[in-house]
Formats: C-alpha cells, sequence, structure tokens
C-alpha cells in the first residue's frame, strides 16, 4: 500500500517537497514499530522525575506522542501530493522524531532505560564471564 502510493506521488509530482513529506510521513507512521517516542519519554521522565515516574508517567507520556506522531505520519503520507510541503502541527510534535537522549551512569542498570544493554555496554561491569576480571565501564 506505502510503496503503491509512494510511486503514483512521485510520478505524478515530480517534487521534492512531496517526495520529503511523503518520507517525512512514512518515518512518523512506522512510529509504533520504532518506539524512539516511548523510549525518549521513559528516558526523560526517569532522568528528570526519577525512576518511578520513568515507568509510570514517562509510559503515558510515551504512548500519547507515539499515537500523535503516527496519526500526523499518516496525514501526511495522505496529503503528499498536496501543498504546503513544510511540516505540520510542529507546536505539539517536533517535525522530527524524537531520539533517546545518552543515559548517565546515575540511572539503574536496567534493559528499559539502558540504550546499548542488547550489545553489551550498558554500564557495570563487564567481562564477568572472565575468571578475576575487574573490568567496569564507569570506573573512572
Amino acid at each position: 500500500m506505502f510503496g503503491l502510493l509512494t510511486v503514483v506521488t512521485v510520478i505524478a509530482s515530480g517534487c521534492a517537497g512531496t517526495e520529503e513529506k511523503m518520507g517525512r510521513g512514512i518515518t512518523n507512521a512506522t512510529e509504533p514499530a520504532r518506539m524512539g517516542e516511548m523510549s525518549r519519554s521513559i528516558e526523560q521522565s526517569a532522568e528528570w522525575d526519577g525512576p518511578m515516574a520513568g515507568y509510570t508517567t514517562g509510559v503515558v507520556k510515551g504512548f500519547d506522542h507515539t499515537l500523535e506522531r503516527t496519526g500526523l505520519g499518516v496525514v501526511e503520507i495522505i496529503t503528499a501530493p498536496f501543498p504546503p510541503y513544510h511540516p505540520i502541527f510542529t507546536k505539539y510534535v517536533p517535525a522530527a522524531p524524537g531520539y533517546p537522549d545518552n543515559n548517565p551512569p546515575s540511572l539503574p542498570d536496567d534493559p528499559a532505560l539502558a540504550t546499548d544493554t542488547y550489545i553489551g555496554f550498558s554500564g557495570g561491569d563487564e567481562g564477568v564471564f572472565f575468571p578475576g576480571c575487574t573490568f567496569n565501564v564507569y570506573n573512572h
């Protein structure tokens, strides 16, 4: 569906504004799969209001921002062939998707808050499977 709509839009208009608007719409519409707003809201709530707020308020805010961004993406996909081509609804949802910021070492070493957990660099002890290894990521 998106592929056909993209091809028709590009052929019909041949305009850089249309392509940019369509790309922005597809990026925003796929937000539920990317979960960037959810991660960012959980992280920011945990950073500013404490870890418990991250798991409560952050989840609610993240879900709300995800729905907003997805709806905005669908609107931009449907209206891609028509002007205006600049980002719309930027008062509440920024034009570019939010990406999680880096976590400071003071936050708990938790998969929901540590962005590099799945590649093995989320903080704490590393190389624990080697006997006698005392390497710690945040040991200065």
